[in-house]
């Protein structure tokens, strides 16, 4: 067996256990209350109406944002994306469904970060928080002093 055999045949079996992931992530809690939460906010009346009325209002800001601050109704456009949202995240539809995204986005990263690390340590994940949990002095987040520097 040649070694591009037997590379083919390891990327194969790696990508046949991807595979299972998939469907093992896809069976998972936290995609079954992702969905539910999506169908509710799907089914609501008022979120679908607030839903539009965003999409309105961010059209008519995005017209002021690109004269930025200096466009008369700027601040109006803003004030007004700002309230509609408000409204919406307000409905317990949205919140639940808002709840259930962020769980199977962590899952998601925790997987992902378990991939990576089993790789090497030091390979990057990529995360949708705003602040990554590791701080430090290289990973762009606060210093968290245990770097000796």
């Amino acid at each position: 067996m040649s070694i591009m055999e037997k590379s083919a045949l390891d990327i194969s079996a790696v990508l046949l256990r991807a595979y299972e992931l998939g469907d093992m992530i896809l069976a998972s809690q936290e995609v079954s209350d992702y969905l539910r939460g999506k169908e509710l906010v799907a089914g609501d009346n008022e979120a679908q109406a607030l839903i539009g009325k965003l999409a309105r209002n961010k059209e008519l800001f995005g017209e002021c944002q690109r004269f930025g601050h200096f466009h008369p109704e700027y601040h109006k456009a803003l004030d007004a994306v700002s309230a509609v949202q408000a409204e919406l995240d307000a409905l317990v539809s949205v919140k639940r469904f808002k709840e259930a995204e962020e769980k199977l986005d962590d899952l998601l990263y925790e997987i992902s970060r378990t991939i990576a690390y089993s790789v090497s340590g030091s390979v990057k994940v990529p995360s949708n928080k705003l602040q990554p949990e590791a701080g430090g002095c290289s990973t762009g987040g606060g210093c968290s002093g245990k770097c000796g520097g």
